[in-house]
């Protein structure tokens, strides 16, 4: 086995046991829980009081010039924000907004450094997620660690609105609308804080957030808006103006590769299509190289824009046609509602 290989394995098997600690049964879990439990009644006890600091004035905050959303999640690891954030982003400019978005940039070489990103951009230079919300939206988009910086900045540019996108736990950003994305396939597990469960923090802080959104649920049911991610067309690694309908594939054998929050999702997405799909899951923010795009046979390979961006700095390396699925999320009209309502609320209060 190569040393990727063994890179591969090692994450990936920690991986899987780590989601099946949080979201499955067993023996692991029940053991997991006990031993973890006084851990992450700690960890939630620290976050309270993190915030309520926050709430009564006990640490500085920045509160930007221009309308700030934040959109995060309670869970560790994918629950859709990023197409979100692409969503709301052209919704924003519809209403005549200039957005811009903020993020930290995980992964990245240098998370310290403040930069503005350009399409172009190396994805370990600014983070994939962050790239591929520039190279869908054309928005300002501008990383830096220091969020408070980055919102700054981003209003120098002539930012009139701001999405932070995984800022729900940056609490140094004063916010005007929270809004939470939940997978609805895996919820929130064991319902535990880490390092027991999935929690950043309680399910009590929904309870405090202006909108709930649930990726995969089938319209509302009264407990948040709705959000569908759907993928109809693919296009070519190398040439984006090379595409086919996903239903092209149906019933053909495909190696699928997703190094996202939950990469199953994207495989139970391509079987529902009708593709039989040979999963090569990884985990989230996966640095690949051309070995884990080659395979011993001749079927197609997709993958998710997300990790496209990641593969064209060594595209010309490959030997096999990959071909990128690109999703956009259709919401819930509304959220869009809210959205427009709170910052036509907010304008008139600042008289903007």
């Amino acid at each position: 086995m190569s040393r990727s290989g063994a890179k591969k394995w090692l994450q990936s098997g920690l991986q899987q046991w780590v989601e099946q600690t949080w979201y499955g049964g067993g023996v692991a879990s029940i053991v997991s829980r006990i031993v973890l439990s006084p851990l992450s009644l700690l960890f939630c006890s620290i976050v309270v009081l993190r915030r309520r600091g926050d709430q009564w004035g006990l640490f500085e905050r920045y509160r930007p010039s221009v309308p700030l959303v934040v959109v995060g999640n309670l869970s560790v690891g994918g629950t859709g924000k990023t197409p979100l954030v692409v969503t709301l982003v052209d919704e924003l400019k519809q209403l005549g907004f200039k957005p811009a978005v903020v993020s930290r940039g995980y992964g990245r070489e240098d998370e310290q450094r403040l930069l503005e990103v350009q399409p172009e951009a190396h994805p370990a230079e600014v983070g994939d997620e962050p790239l591929l919300i520039a190279q869908r939206t054309g928005a300002i988009v501008v990383v830096a660690r220091d969020r408070a910086a980055a919102a700054a900045y981003a209003v120098e540019r002539g930012a009139t609105v701001l999405v932070a996108d995984d800022g729900l736990q940056h609490y140094r950003l004063q916010r005007d609308l929270e809004i939470v994305v939940v997978d609805h396939q895996r919820n929130f597990g064991n319902r535990l804080c880490l390092p027991a469960g999935p929690l950043r923090e309680p399910l009590s802080r929904l309870q405090q957030v202006d909108a709930v959104v649930y990726n995969g649920m089938d319209g509302g049911n009264g407990r948040g808006y709705s959000m569908q991610l759907v993928l109809e067309s693919l296009y070519l690694l190398r040439d984006k103006n090379q595409t086919i309908l996903l239903a092209e594939l149906c019933g053909q054998k495909v190696h699928a590769v997703a190094g996202i929050g939950n990469p199953e999702r994207f495989f139970k997405q391509l079987e529902e299509s009708g593709l039989e799909v040979i999963p090569h899951p990884y985990p989230d923010h996966y640095q690949y190289n051309s070995e884990n795009f080659e395979f011993m046979d001749d079927y197609p390979v997709v993958t998710t824009e997300k990790d496209a961006v990641k593969c064209v700095p060594f595209q010309d390396l490959l030997t096999v046609k990959v071909w990128v699925a690109p999703v956009h999320a259709e919401v819930d009209q509304g959220l869009k509602q809210l959205l427009k309502q709170k910052l036509n609320q907010i304008n008139q209060m600042y008289n903007r």
